[in-house]
């Protein structure tokens, strides 16, 4: 009996080193893993930070310049819903590729803004709601500003200031 006893003790001394080699293992990966995205991420938002971005070859670009041209604030009576009126206060400015296009963009502001107060009007307070109805607001403006200035063409809506009440 004292020879059983002996080897079960044996056993269970040669799980324990077992136990911690794979914890140790597991805790190497999961530290070379952590290290390995820290790095992956740090990389694209240090580029990101400088407004550079990669070539095909590996190599950073400057980032292009680009030029905002800003409209006039606009306050626009929505249309009503369930007999509840709303108002929305906008302010837009708009991204341009380079001086030029803002040159052109000048003498067809008027027909931007026309633009811009047929749709604003028939949308309802529920249109704008959520981030969805923001990103389909500014999908929408950009192609009625680039409707309206062809050929010249807007890179992006940037929203400066938007109210619902």
């Amino acid at each position: 009996m004292a020879v059983e006893a002996d080897t079960s003790e044996s056993g269970a001394k040669k799980g324990i080193p077992k136990l911690f080699i794979i914890i140790g293992a597991a805790a190497v990966v999961v530290v070379l893993g952590g290290a390995g995205l820290f790095f992956f991420l740090s990389k694209g938002t240090a580029e990101a930070e400088h407004g550079a971005t990669v070539g095909e070859h590996g190599e950073v670009l400057p980032a292009a310049q680009t030029f905002i041209f800003n409209l006039p604030p606009m306050i626009i009576n929505l249309n009503k819903e369930a007999d509840e009126e709303a108002v929305m206060k906008l302010t837009v400015a708009l991204e341009v590729a380079d001086e030029a296009m803002m040159v052109e963009i000048q003498p067809r502001l008027a027909k931007v803004v026309d633009a811009f107060q047929v749709y604003l009007r028939e949308l309802r307070k529920s249109d704008l709601e959520g981030s969805a109805g923001i990103y389909r607001l500014k999908e929408e403006l950009l192609r009625r500003v680039n409707v309206s200035i062809y050929p010249s063409r807007v890179e992006s809506v940037l929203f400066k200031e938007i109210l619902v009440q």
